[in-house]
């Protein structure tokens, strides 16, 4: 989640972690610095440079958002160029430019409808150009392939098709899983894998919604945070955004905040669909919609720290098995 979009607090760069990032950036300690909450990092946003400071959650997360970034290159992609990132004392740093504006959320309570609508296009045009940008197939997150591979998990997101399957099989073996369902499931999953056969891998950002995205005036001028993006198909990129529109509350800023009314996003599937229609367009999307669900109710069921969230998790697998998840009654 994006750590762009909690109130400011006036504070100069005296922070002795703000000043030992600065300096090992390459960039003066001066000026103003106020910290901003965040839900894995601790956030200072100056004039210029936005300064991040990871508690180390997600591994190589910053170096990751740099091969992505570097990938942007001469696109038409909106996004803060990178300035810099490693490790330091403090933990592992980021610092990138300043975009202009809001995050999205913090800007949608008080737009009206038609600059609202003009958000969401410009993010529709957005993604279009972020998933035209040539990716290579292995793209990856670190920690996500440290999870793949069996590694305790610390996101349950995004989904990655060629996984799913071992991801089941894994699940099945963990304690206090539903051994009778996850049989069903793989069963499920395998009948499903030919709905992916013909797609080509295209460059996805994997966590879409209102804290990650930047606009101002009406148009976005900056997709925020690729620690989670990957080479899969383009449609994977509704998981997240069409969660968000259904389950707005579980999105806030941060731990402490409040995401959106979900009454006010019920528009946003249609016009994202009106500026990009292509990401719409698989005669089986609802399918392939399930399918990307599925994945993210596996790993909380097999690997949720609270055993009632895990218990959750199995009754959504239910749902899904039978057809139906948070995407009922969701005009997309």
């Amino acid at each position: 989640m994006s750590e762009q979009s909690a109130a400011f607090v006036d504070d100069s760069a005296s922070d002795p972690a703000l000043l030992r990032v600065l300096a090992a950036a390459g960039l003066p300690g001066t000026g103003r610095f106020p910290p901003k909450a965040g839900w894995v990092s601790r956030v200072w946003v100056g004039d210029e440079y936005v300064v991040r400071l990871s508690n180390g959650q997600f591994r190589d997360s910053f170096r990751h958002e740099a091969t992505v970034v570097n990938l942007l290159a001469g696109s038409e992609v909106p996004h803060a160029r990178h300035l810099g990132h490693g490790d330091g004392l403090d933990g592992p740093w980021c610092v990138s430019e300043r975009l202009p504006g809001r995050t999205l959320h913090d800007a949608w309570p008080g737009a009206d409808v038609p600059t609202r609508r003009a958000m969401i296009e410009s993010l529709g045009f957005a993604l279009r150009a972020l998933h035209r940008v040539p990716v290579p197939a292995d793209l990856l997150p670190p920690w996500l392939a440290d999870a793949l591979a069996g590694k305790p998990r610390v996101s349950f997101h995004p989904p990655v098709v060629s996984a799913a399957l071992g991801q089941v099989e894994v699940a099945r073996r963990r304690p206090g899983c539903d051994s009778r369902l996850l049989a069903d499931v793989a069963d499920w999953v395998r009948e499903r894998l030919a709905l992916f056969a013909a797609d080509e891998p295209v460059l996805v950002h994997g966590d879409v919604h209102g804290s990650n995205v930047m606009v101002d005036e009406g148009r976005v001028t900056g997709l925020l945070d690729f620690s989670e993006a990957v080479a899969q198909p383009a449609d994977v990129e509704l998981d997240i955004i069409l969660r968000w529109c259904a389950k707005a509350s579980e999105y806030p800023p941060t731990p402490d905040g409040r995401g959106l009314d979900e009454n006010t996003l019920t528009d946003v599937p249609g016009w994202l669909r009106s500026a990009y229609p292509e990401l719409f367009e698989h005669e089986l999307l609802h399918e392939r919609l399930l399918f990307y669900d599925m994945q993210r109710e596996i790993a909380l069921h097999a690997h949720h720290p609270l055993a009632d969230e895990r218990e959750a998790a199995r009754d959504r697998i239910a749902r899904v098995l039978s057809g139906h998840n948070h995407l009922d009654g969701l005009a997309w």
